[in-house]
């Protein structure tokens, strides 16, 4: 069953912007590798303050998401790093629930 992974970092979104602006190969290299580990769907999102990241993705399951965190770590730092990223939070995963209510994503 697909998850929802959700993450949250102390960062600055308009720094993670900018890294992704001049290092726009680095970044689709990372979405190559996520994609090969199953990644569906992702997107960050930039707090109205400033002061955080926040990152949710679609996997098949946590395993594959975490197998692919793993592996690009090394790869996924110097974005943080950009960022100011001094906290990430924990992995979240949500799993959908059945409520005969789906509405857009393509429900």
């Amino acid at each position: 069953m697909p998850v929802i992974m959700v993450q949250e970092v102390a960062a600055d979104p308009n720094g993670l912007e900018q890294f992704a602006a001049a290092n726009q190969e680095t970044v689709r290299a990372i979405l190559e590798a996520a994609k090969r580990h199953g990644l569906t769907a992702h997107r960050f999102y930039g707090s109205d303050d400033g002061k955080k990241v926040l990152i949710v993705d679609e996997w098949p399951d946590r395993e594959s998401f975490e197998s692919f965190a793993e592996e690009q770590a090394p790869q996924i730092e110097p974005m943080l790093e950009a960022a100011s990223g001094t906290e990430v939070s924990e992995p979240t995963y949500w799993r959908e629930l059945t409520t005969y209510d789906a509405f857009g994503w393509g429900a």
